[in-house]
């Protein structure tokens, strides 16, 4: 593929102010808690309290990277949210975070591909600015899965954690940018990883019989069944060589699942290249991966591997000359 010439330009994170201990977790689960870390290997998560709004935690993002980028938000001409968990039906999550920025001038709207939302939004970017449409791109990937867990799916429930994290991205003159790009869709695991409520298919009235319908249910068995099988092809698609190794990479920033998920990648890559934040964060859903490369010290030069699964079930990867 031709370069998609994108750059970094800024980054930021925020954290809902709640650090929750997996001990904490595991009681409201009912599991015991000197297994519960091992299980899911995560110590830490961030909560979302009760009087904290994803929005105003994406916004806040947003406005450290704008900061960091040396620019201010009029100079922005499009703003991508791509977070997994939808904080209303509408207005689109991109006017909302548009709308709070005080942006007129720029347009907004959400990419949507659960937890590799930043991944296809990245790549979006790089297009708009290889047509010269956008010069200066926001990013925002905000969070607050914790409020659709399902206690009583402890797999799943001792994961998520909440976070938000935003980028700036412009053009890139020296040549460098997403070298090469590979997404595809599994259907075969639509129902491993869903929340069957919030749409026009389930009337919200059911909430009170069908709670579960508006929780988060997933099935990690099949996921990691389904990954084992199309992994290897996949990374063959993107890269020759890369399932068995990582030609001319030198550092992987996968989305942030599970224990036994980056115990996975383990089989194809030396860890000692992968960018490890679940132990502190928790999978922190399409915040994951964007979370994972802010907290990576890329040096000019390098050559990252970004790399996700998602609901669906979506398997996405971009390789950024840095």
């Amino acid at each position: 593929m031709t370069t998609l010439p994108v750059r970094v330009l800024g980054s930021a994170e925020e954290l809902p102010r709640r650090i929750v201990t997996t001990a904490e977790v595991a009681a409201l689960c009912d599991v015991p808690a000197d297994t519960a870390e091992q299980r899911s290997g995560v110590r830490t998560r961030h909560w979302l309290g009760e009087d904290e709004d994803p929005l105003m935690q994406g916004v806040a993002a947003a406005r450290g990277a704008i900061a960091a980028a040396g620019l201010s938000p009029d100079d922005i001409d499009l703003v991508l949210n791509a977070s997994g968990t939808p904080m209303q039906a509408i207005p689109d999550g991109g006017a909302l975070i548009a709308a709070e920025l005080g942006l007129t001038r720029s347009f907004a709207f959400s990419v949507h591909a659960t937890c590799i939302s930043f991944l296809v939004a990245l790549q979006q970017a790089g297009f708009l600015l290889a047509a010269g449409t956008a010069e200066h791109i926001l990013i925002v990937s905000t969070e607050g899965g914790s409020r659709g867990i399902n206690l009583h799916q402890p797999d799943s429930a001792l994961l998520i954690g909440d976070a938000a994290v935003a980028f700036i991205v412009g053009r890139s003159d020296d040549g460098k940018g997403i070298v090469a790009s590979q997404f595809r869709t599994d259907p075969s695991g639509i129902r491993y990883a869903e929340i069957r409520g919030f749409g026009s298919r389930i009337h919200p009235t059911r909430v009170t019989d069908r709670p579960t319908d508006f929780q988060f249910d997933m099935n990690g068995p099949a996921l990691l069944r389904g990954a084992l099988g199309q992994m290897p092809p996949f990374f063959e698609s993107l890269r020759p060589g890369l399932s068995r190794g990582l030609p001319g990479i030198d550092r992987v920033v996968p989305h942030q699942t599970s224990a036994a998920g980056m115990k996975l990648l383990e089989r194809f890559w030396d860890p000692a290249h992968i960018t490890l934040t679940l132990p502190v964060v928790g999978n922190t859903v399409a915040a994951s991966i964007p979370l994972a490369l802010h907290r990576t010290p890329v040096e000019p030069g390098e050559t990252i591997l970004l790399f996700g699964t998602g609901s669906g079930t979506h398997y996405g990867g971009l390789i950024v000359e840095w």
